[in-house]
């Protein structure tokens, strides 16, 4: 119902910088949130930051200072500026998007996420 498509992951030394993007299609009514997560090997899937349709953002402890979420006007795509990479930044990172989509018997909500881009931060 809802198909979110990751790019800009790759290969960075520690500090540089990437741009991840994230593009939302399907049978969308709304989009009323959408973030970053990330998930390194061995570890749980954890928070990177959120924003939300009214522009409000909130980041993870690690990701503040650092990393800055964004969206165009009609919450359809979402994006994460990411500077000063460290390597304990190595990880796939998720979109996610909490929205209303057209369901079969109407408008139904729900939570849904991308297939994640790698992003490796050599030392």
């Amino acid at each position: 119902q809802v198909q979110l498509v990751e790019s800009g992951g790759g290969l960075v030394q520690s500090g540089g910088s990437l741009r991840l993007s994230c593009a939302a299609s399907g049978r969308l009514l709304s989009i009323y949130t959408m973030g970053w997560y990330r998930q390194a090997p061995g570890k749980e899937r954890e928070l990177v930051a959120t924003i939300n349709r009214g522009g409000s953002a909130t980041y993870a402890d690690s990701a503040k200072g650092r990393f800055t979420i964004s969206g165009d006007n009609a919450m359809i795509s979402v994006y994460l500026q990411m500077n000063s990479l460290k390597p304990e930044d190595t990880a796939v990172y998720y979109c996610d998007a909490g929205a209303i989509v057209r369901g079969l018997a109407g408008p139904v909500s729900g939570d849904y996420w991308g297939q994640g881009t790698q992003v490796f931060v050599s030392s």
